[in-house]
């Protein structure tokens, strides 16, 4: 299994990837996925909203489930994957195939980039999945 070294992770199988000074891409690590099955929809209606840290910013929908997103810091959603949304691209199984690139779910400007200190380094996320 996957897990870059990089990235920032949460307790609910969030990443957090940060570009630039205040803008971070999110998405659903590779053991999430793996969890959750073939996923055939994503749900984000939060673009343009600011969204605090562990709230509620979309869905993910597998075969047998569906699984709230939580934000891992506070901020704006500025943009949701194009290639996720149904209206769009429409492919929800990019996140199975490649969680950490093309399956990246929403970028945000972050509001307060020290909530990047909670979140879990790359070996405190692989000791939290055993």
């Amino acid at each position: 299994m996957n897990h870059p070294e990089n990235l920032k992770y949460t307790k609910e199988h969030e990443w957090v990837k940060v570009e630039g000074d205040d803008v971070a891409v999110i998405g659903i690590t590779d053991f999430a996925q793996s969890e959750l099955g073939e996923l055939v929809y994503v749900e984000v209606d939060t673009v343009g909203d600011s969204i605090d840290k562990d709230e509620v910013f979309g869905t993910v929908e597998a075969v047998k489930t569906t699984s709230d997103l939580f934000m891992p810091v506070s901020g704006e959603v500025l943009e949701f994957n194009s290639e996720l949304d149904e209206a769009e691209g429409d492919n929800p199984g990019l996140i199975n195939e490649d969680p950490y690139e093309g399956g990246w779910i929403v970028k945000i400007k972050m509001s307060d980039t020290s909530e990047l200190d909670e979140l879990l380094d790359h070996e405190a996320y692989l000791a939290l999945i055993g």
